[in-house]
């Protein structure tokens, strides 16, 4: 028997352990192939974009107040200072309050003295029988609100002008007829001489006569009392001849009166400002 077909035997079965590691080598490749591919794929489901969770903040525990303290300070020395310098804001909010009530105070007089002004203008206007101007509007605007009856009476007086000299020439003029009435007859003008030749009255009374009233009247005039030399015309004989110089009398009284009465307004001192109040303490912080 030959020995060929034995040699054949075993290169047949190193050629199948062949092919066996090589295809275990290629079924290991291709698991491990995979195996990769399902890593990077995301295991080849697709999917959103996890959420990145928000960060949590931890809890800032609160700074000791001690602690932040410059070394050597103590809270009763930081409260001492707290106290120190809540007064010095209590004085600078008193000293703002009192300059403040300054200003009003300036601002009172100021007004009152620009009233004066305004009055004595109108007081020189009329004694020199001058007509008002530009002081008939200021007289409006500062005194017609609160005393309007006054400054109508002296509007009308600048009107018709009357000084104290022109009674007292008016006077001497119609000082004839004021002797005798209009109506008087003989008899009563002889019955009126004899009345003064005897009058009976106490002696601290006046003289009733026509010559001692017309010389008081005249008197009074000189002194600028026109009231004392109205009631002297009013009770003598003639005073319905006299009409005019009575009106204008009136007249000249009652512009006075009004006169007087919006100087004694402009003189009228401003209300206080009332005194700022002390500062309340401020409790000392804790």
């Amino acid at each position: 028997m030959s020995d060929e077909p034995l040699a054949a035997e075993p290169t047949r079965g190193a050629d199948t352990r062949t092919h066996y590691l090589i295809g275990g080598l290629a079924f290991a490749g291709g698991i491990a192939v995979t195996a990769a591919a399902f890593q990077l794929g995301g295991g080849g489901i697709a999917t959103g974009p996890t959420p990145v969770p928000a960060p949590i903040e931890a809890a800032q525990p609160e700074p000791n107040r001690a602690a932040t303290l410059p070394a050597g300070t103590d809270i009763a020395t930081l409260n001492a200072r707290e106290q120190e310098l809540a007064g010095k804001l209590d004085q600078l909010e008193l000293r703002l309050r009192d300059v403040s009530g300054s200003a009003r105070n300036a601002a009172n007089y100021a007004s009152r003295a620009e009233q004066l002004l305004i009055a004595a203008g109108v007081r020189r206007a009329l004694e020199r029988g001058q007509p008002l101007g530009p002081l008939e509007g200021q007289l409006r605007q500062r005194f017609a609100e609160d005393h309007g009856e006054a400054v109508a009476t002296i509007l009308r007086a600048s009107a018709e002008p009357v000084t104290l000299g022109d009674l007292r020439l008016a006077l001497g003029t119609i000082a004839p007829r004021l002797a005798t009435g209009a109506d008087d007859s003989m008899w009563m003008r002889v019955r009126r001489v004899l009345g003064d030749l005897v009058v009976l009255r106490q002696a601290e009374s006046p003289s009733p006569r026509t010559s001692d009233r017309l010389r008081r009247a005249r008197l009074a005039l000189d002194h600028g009392d026109v009231e004392a030399a109205l009631a002297e015309v009013v009770h003598m004989p003639g005073v319905a001849s006299a009409e005019s110089w009575v009106s204008a009398a009136k007249r000249y009284i009652a512009a006075r009166q009004g006169l007087f009465e919006i100087e004694r307004a402009a003189l009228e001192a401003p209300a206080p400002t009332p005194p700022a109040a002390a500062p309340v303490a401020r409790p000392a912080a804790s």
